[in-house]
């Protein structure tokens, strides 16, 4: 994978040192980069645009996602810098094995402008925040280049109620679960965000049940506390044992975590293996349902389940 060249790299510290946008947006080149279609990331990385020592550790980071942030985290004076840093860091990575998302700020605070420019940088795909309803995803998807992905938060009441009619078409392809901002906009207390609350554990299973119902990847929230490993490993395996694939994180041992539970045992994958296996040789006998002594009844949704547990490995 290319790498940013030392003298690049001195350039755009300089620029960014300097605060001469102008230099940063010069060393910011247009190119065209192959698309990452891959929807098969559990760990996804939340990087500041405005923090070049980050943002030069792409290669290196074992996020299979990585999310370069223009929006929170970023301080006002900082966007425009961070926006065309965004641009010469997805210039410098050509082809990544790393699927690398822009979340831009929010349609209404310079959004539709931040996506009409990085076009000619080719993310892999563009995540807007606090969108609301169809009507806001169509826009998007009218201004953005027809091989980029759009992701969506889901982190706004407008946005919970309308989640059904969403996914306008194949190009939306992920969903994330905003839960912080989500309790804000409906008012709800933020201690409500516990393992055992119910409120808490219905919006992670209706999230969850409606992005699969939609054919979308879902996106469990950020864990703020991200020293708290202990706690985040608790609702790590929560998340799984609801379905869950995928999460939010803000650091780098959060990702280690991410990336070691969410990922399938040797057991399953053995079990996944030997399912297809008797499947398949019972099929071409005429037998679609039958009782296997070690793993039990096995029918084609069963067969199905194996399959996309393979896929996934």
């Amino acid at each position: 994978m290319k790498t940013i060249q030392i003298d690049n790299l001195n350039s755009v510290s300089l620029a960014f040192e300097n605060r001469d946008l102008e230099a940063l947006r010069k060393l910011a080149v247009p190119t065209q980069r192959t698309i990452n279609k891959s929807s098969d990331f559990s760990s996804v990385l939340m990087l500041s645009c405005n923090n070049i020592k980050h943002l030069s550790k792409i290669d290196s980071l074992e996020s299979e996602c990585i999310v370069l942030n223009l929006e929170d985290g970023v301080f006002q004076e900082d966007k425009p810098f961070a926006l065309f840093l965004c641009a010469i860091f997805l210039s410098q990575h050509k082809q990544s094995n790393k699927k690398l998302v822009v979340r831009v700020n929010a349609l209404d605070e310079g959004g539709y402008e931040e996506i009409c420019y990085l076009n000619q940088f080719m993310p892999d795909a563009i995540r807007v925040p606090k969108i609301k309803n169809r009507d806001e995803v169509t826009s998007v998807l009218e201004c953005l280049n027809s091989n980029i992905e759009l992701h969506l938060s889901i982190e706004t009441a407008s946005a919970w109620q309308n989640m059904n009619s969403l996914a306008v078409n194949g190009r939306v392809t992920t969903f994330y679960l905003g839960i912080l901002d989500l309790f804000a906009d409906m008012k709800l207390p933020q201690s409500l965000i516990k393992r055992d609350n119910p409120t808490m554990l219905y919006i992670l299973s209706h999230f969850l049940v409606t992005c699969k119902s939609l054919g979308i990847k879902a996106v469990s929230f950020v864990y703020q506390e991200f020293q708290n490993l202990e706690e985040f490993g608790m609702w790590l395996s929560l998340e799984k044992r609801m379905g869950y694939d995928a999460k939010g994180c803000i650091s780098p041992k959060q990702v280690a975590l991410v990336n070691e539970i969410f990922s399938q045992t040797q057991e399953e994958i053995t079990r996944a293996k030997k399912i297809v296996e008797l499947f398949e040789c019972n099929r071409e006998q005429g037998i679609s349902g039958f009782v296997d002594e070690e793993y039990g009844f096995i029918d084609e949704p069963i067969y199905k389940g194996a399959l996309h547990l393979l896929e996934k490995n």
